[in-house]
């Protein structure tokens, strides 16, 4: 942040100055630091009172000859400060700040925008930040400037790929910029480049999770992969609240087993969420939502819904899941980071909700298929995902949060006449453009925790299961199926054979040998696990 903004280019257009109050106290909900004053993208919300979520970082400049960090705000020295002109604001954005496609799509739906843009292309038609604007302007709006072709020069990068996330993309030539956004007009999220992002590059998770893999012997990973995917199955319906009986979840199982296969279709989504709810769908409408959703609880005394948060209108759906399957198949083709992807369209899915029923369910299996799709998991393992978040609950909890609640507030509805929610107002830019940093970086430390504690401590526990099985049969006949539960005796009684394991199920061992038992169980550390 040591570079100095280019006078030439803040004031390159002759326009009418905004209309920013003198003192802004607050933009998009977050409150300006004293002594501050708001640029870029904070400067545009404020001065045309755009509707949309805030930045997660904002800047603003004050007369202090230091940089700083404020909560949200990066507050920056008094040599940053733009004109105060739109072009000079987002001149200001588009150097320092990621790009923010939601605000940019609010924007432009002023008038003085699309006439800031062309005067300020005319004026300088070689410039990469007039050219960057100007394609997105047309991006987003689908209205074509009158403006001719841009000259010869090098191309620009639509994205900043040291600041977030982009794909290799293609030159746009009216604009020639490389358009290097991993998704559409349609759906198109967009991850910043964060510390814990960047670490997690440097990591790279997925060398070491065949690291793992080439350590352990064949039968011994099929066996740990089998109980992982299980787990995983299993844990996706308790984060639901759910217990389903067992052969839903094997069945679900066997559906994350296939995660990544195909590429994704809408046929696909809606065969597995048939799968996910089973056979009884008397009380609930298969496919694509018909009316409006919502995720939260109820007024005790009216039944009236209290939502945390409010799904996308279903008039959008078709449009929303359209983007969202080029999403995915846009950023496979452009090579976007496995997991970045990942958080987009999984993530983006279940923000976006769908269905009426299944769409936490389906959410998790979306990052099995990204996941599995790009390679990054070994072949014949499925990272337990579900299991992790599960584990992670709260953390899991907040990072839906983050996208929802300052979306509900956003959102205009009533209550129907059926006890559902109705949608006032357009609401399919919430859904379209996002920042998911905050899911990325969720989804990557789970990631993490799978390839670095549980996919090993699920090996080693079969490696010390296999010690115990073969040191118990030297004395002892017993079938698999029943050393298996007195393990599960062990498990539940911290290594120790329980009065009713020795009166009921085993009471056919002698003293000694129950001795002898709970000292291979306490000896190969089986009760750590």
């Amino acid at each position: 942040m040591n570079e100095i903004p280019e006078a030439d280019e803040f004031h390159a257009a002759v326009e009418e100055p905004f209309r920013l109050p003198v003192t802004v106290t607050s933009v998009t909900g977050q409150a300006v630091p004293s002594g501050t004053s708001p640029v870029g993208y904070a400067a545009l919300a404020a001065a045309y009172g755009l509707d949309v979520p805030a930045p997660d970082v904002l800047f603003a400049t004050s007369e202090r000859h230091t940089i700083r960090t404020e909560g949200h705000w990066s507050v920056l020295t008094p040599r940053y400060q733009p004109g105060n002109t739109l072009v000079a604001h987002l001149a200001f954005a588009l150097r320092h700040e990621a790009v923010d496609l939601g605000l940019l799509a609010a924007l432009f739906q002023r008038p003085e925008a699309g006439r800031a843009i062309t005067d300020w292309v005319r004026r300088q038609p070689t410039g990469k930040h007039p050219r960057r604007a100007w394609f997105l302007y047309e991006w987003l709006t689908n209205q074509r400037l009158d403006l001719p072709s841009a000259p010869k020069v090098s191309a620009a990068d639509v994205i900043d790929s040291e600041r977030q996330f982009a794909i290799s993309g293609e030159i746009v030539g009216r604009h020639r910029v490389r358009n290097n956004l991993p998704g559409t007009p349609r759906f198109c999220p967009l991850v910043r480049l964060s510390p814990a992002l960047i670490a997690m590059l440097a990591s790279d998770l997925a060398e070491e999770a065949r690291t793992v893999v080439r350590r352990t012997a064949p039968d011994l990973l099929a066996r740990a992969a089998a109980f992982l995917l299980l787990k995983d199955s299993k844990a996706s319906y308790i984060i639901e609240g759910e217990r389903p009986p067992q052969d839903r979840i094997q069945r679900w199982g066997q559906a994350l087993g296939e995660a990544g296969k195909t590429a994704l279709t809408e046929d696909q989504l809606l065969r597995l969420q048939r799968l996910v709810i089973g056979r009884d769908t008397r009380f609930l409408h298969l496919g694509w939502r018909v009316q409006g959703g919502f995720v939260g609880s109820r007024d005790r005394d009216t039944n009236a819904p209290l939502p945390d948060h409010i799904s996308a209108k279903h008039e959008d759906l078709p449009a929303l899941i359209d983007g969202l399957i080029a999403f995915a198949a846009r950023s496979e083709a452009g090579g976007l980071d496995p997991i970045v992807a990942a958080a987009c369209v999984a993530f983006g899915f279940v923000f976006i909700h769908p269905f009426e029923d299944g769409n936490g369910r389906m959410h998790r299996w979306l990052l099995h298929h990204v996941l599995a799709r790009r390679g990054f998991n070994p072949a014949g393992v499925n990272f337990p995902v579900s299991a992790v978040f599960l584990e992670r609950i709260e953390a899991y909890r907040a990072t839906l949060e983050h996208f929802s609640r300052p979306r509900l507030g956003l959102t205009d509805w009533e209550t129907t006449p059926s006890l559902n929610v109705r949608v006032l107002n357009e609401t399919g830019g919430l859904f379209r453009f996002f920042d998911a940093t905050k899911q990325a970086e969720f989804l990557a430390a789970s990631v993490l925790e799978t390839i670095r504690n549980t996919l090993p401590r699920e090996i080693e526990y079969l490696r010390r299961y296999d010690q115990a099985k073969g040191r118990v049969q030297n004395f002892l006949e017993m079938p698999e199926q029943r050393f298996n539960l007195m393990l599960g005796f062990l498990r539940q009684n911290a290594g120790r054979f329980s009065k009713r394991a020795r009166e009921r199920e085993f009471a056919a061992l002698t003293d000694d040998e129950v001795l002898e038992i709970e000292g291979i169980y306490a000896d190969l550390g089986l009760v750590e696990f």
